[in-house]
């Protein structure tokens, strides 16, 4: 099956700065999710994006809190976004059966949402190279029981090109020119 930008929205788990200075590999993880942000953005994917305990921990790092929707950021404290009374509702609103996923925790909110979300009958697509941990061991683990359980495990690069559809398509020349280096 493949992601159809009609049917698909994308989903940035807490990705806040507090967070970023233990998180594996986490320059190059920013900039894949900033990346797919940047491609969502000019294929009109939605976009929604969460914040674990934001009065604690602090807002989403800003290179990415500027390429999202003010009205699309929604704190919470449950590790699950689906179970989370602020962000769970705003996935339903979107009315997408196909959700892709980046962010952080890989074993703990991009997991549990990502399982919470084919347990209602979503189609969920995991980022693999934007998402992370701490610990890589974490990563592969996640990834590991995420694919077990029915997750389609992908790469960004596979998102943006199911997402464009075709090479005659109006976003792809901007797409080939400024996101392909």
């Amino acid at each position: 099956m493949l992601i159809d930008a009609q049917r698909s929205a994308l989903l940035l788990i807490d990705v806040q700065e507090k967070l970023l200075p233990g998180i594996h590999d986490r320059e190059a993880f920013v900039e894949n999710c900033r990346w797919l942000l940047d491609v969502a953005k000019l294929v009109d994917i939605p976009l929604l994006a969460s914040e674990q305990y934001p009065q604690g921990v602090g807002p989403t790092t800003e290179t990415l809190l500027e390429r999202l929707p003010a009205d699309k950021v929604f704190g919470k404290t449950h590790f699950s976004a689906v179970q989370a009374p602020e962000v769970g509702p705003q996935i339903e609103a979107l009315d997408r059966e196909q959700i892709v996923i980046c962010g952080m925790e890989a074993h703990v909110c991009v997991l549990q949402t990502a399982l919470d979300l084919r347990a209602r009958g979503k189609q969920v697509f995991v980022v693999a190279d934007a998402i992370s941990s701490r610990s890589a061991l974490d990563v592969e683990l996640a990834i590991a029981r995420m694919r077990e359980e029915g997750i389609r495990i992908v790469s960004r690069e596979m998102v943006a090109f199911e997402w464009i559809g075709r090479s005659d398509a109006k976003p792809f020349k901007a797409f080939s020119t400024g996101f392909l280096k």
